[in-house]
């Protein structure tokens, strides 16, 4: 979190995409930190997308969208086919910028 608040909190609001595919758990801690994170830093997200690996993992998400007031922005995938096509779109649009 450390790392993305310079490209958080830049002019231009950013497209966040987080791959936890390969994540087995989330503590109440952790999955509480993010969510305070993401919400304090809306105003320099555009949007947000999670990919998640388990169903653990989406319920968990899915309480940080709530949490942070997100349900405009956030969305959570299941599917990695889903992620990587946003991805590619945000990059292809980006790039064209």
């Amino acid at each position: 979190m450390k790392a993305l608040n310079d490209s958080v909190t830049s002019s231009d609001p950013i497209d966040l995409f987080i791959d936890a595919r390969d994540v087995s758990g989330a503590s109440i801690d952790v999955s509480g930190e993010w969510a305070r994170w993401l919400d304090s830093h809306k105003p320099g997200l555009r949007t947000v997308t999670m990919l998640t690996g388990s169903r653990f993992i989406e319920i968990t998400a899915a309480f940080v969208r709530r949490f942070a007031s997100l349900e405009g922005i956030m969305r959570i995938c299941s599917e990695p086919a889903v992620f990587d096509f946003a991805l590619a779109k945000t990059i292809k649009l980006d790039d064209k910028q």
